[in-house]
C-alpha cells in the first residue's frame, strides 16, 4: 500500500499555478549558512518528492520556500519508506524495512545522517523541533503493515491504520504551518486520515488482487459478503450497499476536517484547503462510481506531470441537463454552525464550486452557472465584502491554469464597472484564457442582478433605435438576448438553489423554462451525491415548455412568427 500521499491534492492544482519557485537551497530557518551537502539533501528531496508524490509537491507551492522545503523532506523520506515496502523482491523487504528505521531513528538521535534523505529530514526535525514520537508511529505502523496483510475487523481499526499511516506524517507538519492552537494537531491528523481512504481506494484493485483489504470486514460480513465478492466484482447491489457505508466513514472524516483550514496561519490555509479539496473530490468520485471503485479503482485527477486530467463523461441513464445554474446560498449559516469566521465559509464555498465544475464534468453536463455575488451583496459588511473578494482574488489568480487544463471555458456574467481593478483584471485574463476551450462553459455571475441585467438591455437597444440601427417594431427576444451580459448562454435546464427556496434576481430571463429543485443544505455541503439527486429529480420531469409535446432546448428562444 503506496502512501505517496497522491490523494489528498489530486485536484491540488485547481488552487494553484505554476509560480516562481525560487531556490530552495538556501539558509535554514536559524538563518545559519548550509553547508553543499546539506543544500543538495534539500535538492535531491525535492526531485524525489515531484517523482513520486507529485500531487502534494505541487500543492506545496503556495507556501513558503522554506516551510515547502521541509516538507519535501517529510514527504520524499516517506515515499522512500513505502518503496521499500512495496517494491523489490518479497524476499528480506521486513528485514530492509527494520534496517531503513533503525537507521533513521539512529540518525535523528545521533542528529545527522550520511544518507541525503535522511539528512534533510534530521535536519528539518532539529530546526522546527518535531516531534520525533511520531516517526516512530509511522514507522511502526509501516512495519506492521510489511509483515502481514491487513486484517481491520471494525472502522475503529482501520481508524488507527490511517493514523499511523498519514494521520502521524499530518499531524508531524503541523509546526510548519503556523498552528493556532492545540486543536490545529488533530485536525490535521484527520485531514491525513481522510487523504489515506481515498489513496486506499485508488489502489483497491490491486491490493484485492495480492490479497489486501484495508476494508472493514464487519461492515463486509453484516451485507453477507467477504473479500472475494469485493474481486469478483458481482453481487452489485450489495457491493453498492458496502461502498456506502465506506462513504459514510469517510464523510465522517471530511467534515471533522473543514475545521483544518482555520487552524494555521493565513498564508498556509491555502495548501490546507488544497488538500482537503483533492480528498474531497476523490469522494465525490467514488461516489459517482459506487461498486465499480473495487474492480476499476479510481483514476487519478492528474498525470504524471503534474496537469489535469481530461476524464470521460459517466452521465446516468435519464435526461441530463445541458445547463444547470446554482444560487449558492449559505456559506455564512455553514460557518456560523461550525464556529468559523465568515471567510472561511466563503472559502468552503469556493471548494464547492470547484468540486461542482467537477461533478459536472464527470456526469455530461455541458453548462454552469454560478451566482456568486449579487448586486444586493454590497450592503453586505465592508469586512465581510472585502474577505469575499480577497477569495475570489486568490481563486481566479491560482486556479487559472487548472481550469484551462481541463479544457473549462470561463466567462463572467455580471457588471464590470464597480470591482477593484485588480479583481476584474483576473476575471479578464482567466476569460481570456479559456475562450477557446470547449468542454464545459463556467459562468460566474459576479456583481450581476437580473432586473439590471434587463435594464442595461433596454438601454442599449433604446440608444440603437435613438441612432436609427432599429425600429422598435423589429425588437424580438432575439434582439434582447444579444444585448444580455453574456449573449451566448443557454437556457437554463435546472435551477439549484440552497438553503432557500426563492430565484432571488437571478436569470429572469434564462429561467423562463427551467426546472427548479431547492436544496436545504448550505452551499458549502453540496457535493456530487446532491447534484445526481438533483438531475434524478430533473429527468423525472415532463417538460413542454408551455405546449403539448416537449419541445427541443432552447424553447426559451423561440418566438411566435409576427403577422404583417
Amino acid at each position: 500500500m503506496v502512501r505517496d500521499w497522491s490523494a489528498c491534492g489530486s485536484l491540488v492544482l485547481v488552487m494553484t499555478v505554476a509560480s516562481d519557485r525560487g531556490g530552495l537551497a538556501m539558509a535554514g530557518c536559524g538563518g545559519g549558512v548550509e553547508s553543499p551537502e546539506l543544500r543538495a539533501a534539500y535538492e535531491v528531496c525535492e526531485a524525489e518528492a515531484r517523482q513520486f508524490a507529485v500531487e502534494l509537491w505541487a500543492a506545496a507551492e503556495t507556501l513558503p520556500v522554506e516551510t515547502r522545503r521541509s516538507l519535501y523532506a517529510i514527504a520524499s523520506w516517506s515515499a522512500y519508506t513505502d518503496r521499500i515496502i512495496d517494491e523489490g523482491p518479497l524476499e528480506g523487504r521486513e528485514e530492509r524495512l527494520a534496517q531503513w528505521s533503525a537507521d533513521t531513528l539512529a540518525d535523528l538521535r545521533a542528529g545527522h545522517s550520511s544518507h541525503p534523505l535522511r539528512r534533510a529530514l534530521v535536519d528539518t526535525v532539529r530546526r522546527w523541533g518535531l516531534d520525533e514520537a511520531l516517526i516512530e508511529e509511522h514507522l511502526d505502523s509501516a512495519r506492521a503493515d510489511c509483515a502481514a496483510a491487513p486484517v481491520f475487523e471494525t472502522f475503529g481499526d482501520q481508524r488507527r491504520y490511517l493514523r499511523g499511516c498519514s494521520g502521524a506524517l499530518a499531524e508531524l507538519w503541523v509546526p510548519l504551518l503556523e498552528p493556532r492552537g492545540p486543536e490545529a494537531f488533530r485536525l490535521m491528523s484527520v485531514l491525513g486520515e481522510a487523504c489515506q481512504v481515498a489513496d486506499l481506494f485508488e489502489d483497491l484493485p490491486d491490493d484485492l488482487a495480492a490479497g489486501r483489504c484495508y476494508l472493514p470486514r464487519q461492515d463486509l460480513r453484516g451485507l453477507g459478503l467477504d473479500v472475494d465478492d469485493l474481486r469478483r466484482g458481482e453481487r452489485e447491489e450489495a457491493l453498492n450497499a458496502f461502498v456506502d457505508a465506506q462513504l459514510a466513514h469517510w464523510r465522517g472524516l471530511l467534515e471533522e476536517t473543514v475545521l483544518a483550514p482555520s487552524a494555521v496561519g493565513a498564508q498556509y490555509q491555502i495548501f490546507v484547503h488544497t488538500l482537503l479539496l483533492g480528498a474531497q473530490m476523490h469522494f465525490d468520485e467514488v461516489t459517482l462510481l459506487r461498486s465499480r471503485v473495487l474492480t476499476q479503482g479510481l483514476e487519478s485527477l492528474v498525470t504524471g506531470d503534474g496537469q489535469m486530467s481530461r476524464r470521460a463523461a459517466r452521465p446516468g441513464a435519464g435526461p441530463t441537463p445541458g445547463h444547470i445554474a446554482v444560487i449558492a446560498d449559505g456559506n455564512r449559516r455553514w460557518a456560523e454552525a461550525r464556529g468559523l469566521p465568515v471567510d472561511q465559509g466563503h472559502r468552503a464555498g469556493i471548494r464547492a464550486v470547484l468540486r461542482l465544475v467537477n461533478a459536472a464534468q464527470r456526469t455530461g453536463i455541458r453548462h454552469v452557472t454560478v451566482y456568486m455575488f449579487s448586486t444586493e451583496n454590497w450592503y453586505r459588511s465592508q469586512g465581510e465584502v472585502a474577505a469575499l473578494f480577497d477569495a475570489f482574488a486568490d481563486w481566479f489568480a491560482r486556479g487559472a491554469q487548472t481550469l484551462h487544463e481541463l479544457g473549462v471555458k470561463v466567462r463572467w456574467s455580471g457588471r464590470r464597472d464597480r470591482l477593484k481593478e485588480s479583481l476584474a483584471s483576473s476575471l479578464e485574463l482567466l476569460e481570456s484564457m479559456t475562450a477557446n476551450n470547449d468542454k464545459l462553459t463556467l459562468t460566474i455571475c459576479l456583481d450581476y442582478g437580473g432586473r439590471e441585467e434587463l435594464a442595461a438591455a433596454a438601454r442599449a437597444l433604446a440608444a440603437e433605435a435613438v441612432a436609427g440601427t432599429i425600429r422598435p417594431e423589429q425588437i424580438g427576444m432575439a434582439e434582447v438576448a444579444r444585448n444580455l451580459y453574456v449573449p451566448e448562454m443557454p437556457d437554463v435546464d435546472l435551477l439549484v438553489r440552497t438553503c432557500e427556496q426563492r430565484i432571488s434576481n437571478f436569470l429572469p430571463w434564462h429561467l423562463a423554462y427551467a426546472e427548479l429543485v431547492f436544496d436545504p443544505a448550505p452551499w458549502p455541503d453540496f457535493d456530487l451525491a446532491r447534484l445526481r439527486d438533483a438531475v434524478d429529480s430533473y429527468a423525472g420531469r415532463e417538460r413542454r415548455f408551455g405546449g403539448d409535446a416537449e419541445l427541443p432546448a432552447q424553447a426559451g428562444n423561440l418566438e411566435p412568427a409576427r403577422n404583417g
